[in-house]
């Protein structure tokens, strides 16, 4: 079942929702640089503090994915969806106080504001995604997106480095961190250096503000997904969502991809800085392992499903990235920056090959499944931290052994996890 569009309708809502997940990789993978940049401006002394970063941002989708689905039920997807963009706006203005203040605490409350208009959005656009054309082509549509969502995070940490990252502030960040800079000319060099994030912060909050008034008033239809639809079941429904052990294997699978993937993306920064690399030079990797994973997104699109299935593709993808992983932990720091950034071709399609694995025979089950595997990406949040705490406990090059065994589980749930308790006429 689809909405009925005619062409343009079709094609304009396509180009609305590309366009919503193009703000999704934008303020999202900006995370990678913030990570650095905050370190230096509010004078972090660990590397767990600056990892609060993808945390504050992240953790919203645990705390605020049921509740955004409540909303949704009774705002409809549209007009929830130019709430989110709003709420998104706020958060890009909350930047401004917390940047005259230098206030790390105010800054981390402006992204956790993201993340909850973020946790609004991604509620809202992937069943838009799903509906608005027919079902058979639902996997093409959805990896169009994931380029969008990743072109976004190529290009967002090269653009807030040209935009904030003035060539005084590099001369700052080089003296503070050689421990040049101190006392009172410290402190008011840094003032200086963050209230660089003012004037870009303010901009993005007027054009959300403005794509909030278009996106409410595109040819979107106008949608209510808060009625069960039990006819595309494969299965009768059974007593809880926790009868259906294959998506809450699916879920804990979400929680080790998006959290391995964020390690390899937000991480990769600091780790270049470990070996001596500056900021300027080491910038340019997230944007690598981004156009690694973009690049996956296209032969994805290519291959699947005419040369090879969706959960072939996966188990192909989780064996190869447990591969680059041991090669990460074990190789010297310089090849294994390489093997981080190749991370990117085997994590492209795993997302879009556990979500239709897990999802499937939920019946009237189908949303609240749905809102479990957007909280699964609270993984970005906790997996992180864990890696800023084994970061400062035994090395930024040791910490990534957390990949591992993230990789090995998803390859159960590649192989065999999918498959419990799933229904004969569902496999």
């Amino acid at each position: 079942m689809h909405t009925h569009l005619n062409k343009r309708q079709y094609y304009l809502s396509l180009l609305m929702l590309a366009s919503l997940f193009f703000v999704f990789g934008l303020v999202s993978w900006v995370n990678s640089i913030l990570v650095p940049y905050f370190k230096v401006a509010c004078d972090l002394q660990t590397d767990l503090q600056s990892y609060l970063v993808t945390f504050a941002f992240y953790i919203a989708y645990l705390v605020m994915t049921i509740p955004a689905a409540l909303m949704l039920n009774w705002t409809g997807l549209k007009r929830g969806g130019s709430i989110g963009l709003l709420i998104l706006a706020l958060g890009a203005m909350m930047f401004w106080p917390a940047a005259l203040t230098r206030s790390y605490g105010l800054f981390l409350l402006s992204l956790f504001t993201m993340g909850t208009a973020l946790a609004i959005l991604q509620t809202v656009a992937n069943p838009f995604v799903t509906i608005i054309g027919p079902e058979e082509s639902a996997a093409r549509r959805i990896s169009v997106m994931g380029v969008c969502n990743k072109f976004a995070g190529i290009i967002a940490p090269l653009v807030f480095a040209a935009l904030v990252i003035r060539p005084q502030d590099k001369l700052t960040m080089d003296q503070v961190q050689a421990g040049i800079l101190t006392g009172a000319a410290k402190e008011a060099a840094l003032d200086e250096m963050i209230r660089g994030v003012i004037p870009p912060y303010l901009v993005l909050a007027l054009l959300l503000v403005v794509f909030a008034i278009v996106f409410r008033y595109s040819a979107l239809p106008d949608l209510h997904p808060g009625q069960d639809d039990t006819s595309r079941s494969g299965q009768t429904d059974r007593r809880s969502i926790f009868s259906y052990p294959y998506l809450i294997l699916g879920v804990i699978a979400l929680f080790a991809h998006v959290g391995s993937q964020q390690i390899s993306i937000s991480t990769i920064i600091g780790y270049a800085n470990s070996m001596g690399m500056g900021l300027d030079q080491a910038k340019l990797f997230p944007s690598y392992t981004l156009g690694c994973i973009l690049l996956g997104y296209l032969a994805g699109i290519v291959l699947i499903p005419k040369w090879i299935s969706q959960q072939k593709a996966l188990v192909v993808c989780t064996i190869t990235g447990l591969v680059l992983s041991v090669l990460v932990l074990v190789l010297p720091p310089k090849a294994s920056i390489v093997c981080l950034v190749l991370l990117g071709i085997p994590n492209s399609l795993i997302y879009a090959g556990i979500w239709p694995l897990a999802i499937p025979g939920l019946g009237r089950w189908t949303n609240l499944g749905s809102s479990l595997l957007v909280m699964a990406l609270c993984g970005n949040a906790v997996l992180s931290l864990l890696y800023g705490f084994e970061a400062d406990r035994i090395g930024e090059h040791a910490a990534y052994w957390l990949l591992i065994p993230c990789f090995v589980y998803m390859i159960y749930y590649a192989v065999a996890g999918h498959k419990v308790g799933k229904s004969l006429e569902l496999n």
